[in-house]
């Protein structure tokens, strides 16, 4: 094992579903700097059924626990967004680095909030807008950069709902705009971070071509026109 390796503890972990199952420990168990050390759940039965499946022996059902180990240095939050700031607040009050899953607050207010106490706790944070890592993103970044499609003017996106007029129970949550996760928080964000990082990256690599590797300190937003529609039947 490399001697730099890190703690992780993941709360808001299923053994049957959700992003910790799906990606969050795969990926981790992917990493050779990474060691996943312990697991909680909104109950004592998920988390022991959950540490089983996985083979983690450290479990609890209170977060704070888990946040107190001393052998954890990275805290991943991957619960719904309504308990992101109570549980990023008790990570980073707890000197840990901490990986939360996007959105990062129910609005501008908790996300303040939290990256104020981030700061002044000093610690790392990372927020899941992993999309423009994603392999397919980098290479039309590439093209983007490199000119492929000549000079952008504009960017129109198209986004399509889950088709169906019925929400299934786990998702009723976010038929509530106050709890933050909709449509335009979550797949909106997504695609416009994506949009955003690759308008950064082509803008940087022509400045790095046109003048001598000084950054453009221009316009850095770009301009995104975006239609939400619900697929015909």
């Amino acid at each position: 094992m490399p001697e730099s390796t890190l703690g992780v503890g993941i709360i808001g972990v299923s053994p049957i579903r959700g992003w910790a199952a799906a990606a969050h420990i795969p990926a981790l168990r992917a990493l050779p700097n990474y060691e996943i050390r312990a697991l909680s759940a909104h109950s004592a039965e998920t988390a022991r059924a959950a540490g089983e499946r996985f083979g983690i022996s450290a479990v609890f059902s209170d977060h704070a626990q888990l946040v107190t180990q001393s052998n954890i240095d990275v805290v991943a939050v991957t619960v719904k967004v309504p308990h992101h700031r109570e549980l990023v607040f008790a990570a980073l009050a707890a000197g840990k680095a901490v990986y939360c899953e996007w959105p990062l607050g129910r609005d501008l207010e908790d996300t303040r909030a939290m990256a104020a106490l981030a700061a002044k706790r000093g610690v790392r944070t990372v927020v899941g807008l992993q999309a423009r890592q994603a392999p397919a993103i980098e290479f039309v970044q590439e093209l983007l950069s490199d000119g492929y499609v000549g000079e952008i003017l504009s960017t129109t996106m198209v986004g399509v709902s889950v088709p169906g007029d019925v929400v299934v129970h786990a998702n009723a949550y976010m038929l509530d705009k106050t709890n933050g996760a909709n449509l335009l928080t979550i797949p909106v964000g997504h695609s416009l971070d994506i949009s955003q990082a690759s308008d950064h990256r082509r803008r940087d690599r022509g400045a790095d071509r046109e003048n001598g590797g000084r950054p453009d300190r221009g316009d850095r937003h770009p301009h995104v026109r975006g239609d939400c529609q619900r697929p015909h039947p």
